[in-house]
């Protein structure tokens, strides 16, 4: 049993799911494409949640959020279901195989059997396609992946019920209704009014003003809480930008894509330029990374580095928030 389904890698996991999904569909569309009409450029700040003993940081809002939004905004219709029990998550994802659909599952990380030792942690909002049932084995088609692999139907059923933060509960999705067309101008707009309305929102645990609030938390971490929690939490904080679901840097040169495409899509040259910014903030997002791994690794050598870095988070606190003023006014 194994569907005509047509893997192709992504840089984040939730876009490279709903773009296969789509692609399997008929509907040719860009992970980029993805992302920004489903507002996935996001940060958010919860100092009272903890994960791995840390704060928790977020470059992307809540997991099945973009597929949602990206859904609504061009009338597709999406099933989601979670399970209490393990067996009646396994029988409705078996029948929808059997139906020729593949199915979107929201895993855990951690007992993924063909990632690599170093990627295997506690995070529960990874994103992959089951297209398939042989010999016992679910056929995966997980993004992030060069190629398409397998499951057991004891390892897929582990991960799809994880434990901890964001418990993924056997959550399953798939595609129902797809339109016949869609409207990717409206579609476009109403993203990328959606991500400057976030980022630019009144609140504290939310983007611009998040970040601020972070970059002032750094600068007085070591004297309330210690040198070395301090680095584990910065470790956090590169740990979400840099390696779960591309995060900060990442997500920027995607969104930087996003706009590119929407400027012709849009015929707005404003977009363009606008495409051109992002790219150089996603550059020192990954100058910021660079300078906390030297931190969180005592190889960094220079006096006052939590200032230094504290300041950092706050120019691009700064810088993103003309930014999506900017980028408001352009559409």
């Amino acid at each position: 049993m194994q569907i005509d389904f047509q893997h192709q890698q992504s840089a984040h996991c939730e876009n490279g799911v709903i773009s296969n999904l789509m692609n399997h569909n008929g509907v040719k569309v860009s992970e980029p494409l993805v992302f920004g009409i489903g507002a996935g450029l996001f940060f958010v700040y919860l100092p009272f949640l903890k994960v791995n003993f840390a704060p928790g940081f977020s470059y992307r809002p809540m997991p099945g959020f973009i597929f949602r939004r990206f859904a609504k905004q061009l009338g597709i219709k999406v099933i989601h279901k979670k399970f209490s029990s393990t067996q009646e998550a396994q029988k409705v994802l078996d029948q929808k195989l059997k139906q020729g659909i593949p199915v979107g599952l929201q895993v855990g990380v951690y007992n993924l059997t063909y990632f690599p030792d170093e990627y295997r942690f506690h995070f529960n909002a990874h994103n992959l396609v089951v297209f398939g049932k042989e010999n016992g084995n679910y056929l995966i088609s997980d993004p992030v992946m060069e190629a398409t692999t397998t499951l057991t139907d004891k390892e897929l059923e582990k991960v799809r019920f994880a434990k901890g933060a964001l418990a993924p509960k056997g959550h399953l999705y798939y595609l129902e209704k797809i339109p016949t067309q869609y409207d990717f101008e409206n579609a476009i707009k109403k993203g990328i009014k959606k991500t400057c309305n976030d980022m630019l929102a009144p609140v504290p645990i939310v983007g611009v003003n998040a970040m601020k609030w972070v970059a002032k938390n750094i600068k007085n971490w070591p004297k309330k809480i210690g040198v070395k929690k301090t680095n584990h939490y910065l470790g956090q904080l590169i740990r979400m930008q840099e390696e779960i679901g591309t995060g900060g840097g990442g997500f920027r040169f995607i969104y930087a894509a996003f706009l590119e495409e929407s400027s012709r899509i849009l015929n707005n040259p404003e977009l363009k330029v606008r495409s051109e910014e992002m790219t150089k903030i996603g550059d020192e997002w990954r100058d910021f990374a660079l300078n906390i791994s030297r931190v969180y690794k005592n190889r960094s050598g220079q006096e006052n580095v939590y200032e230094q870095l504290s300041n950092q988070l706050y120019s691009l606190a700064e810088r993103e928030k003309e930014f999506f003023k900017k980028l408001k006014k352009n559409i």
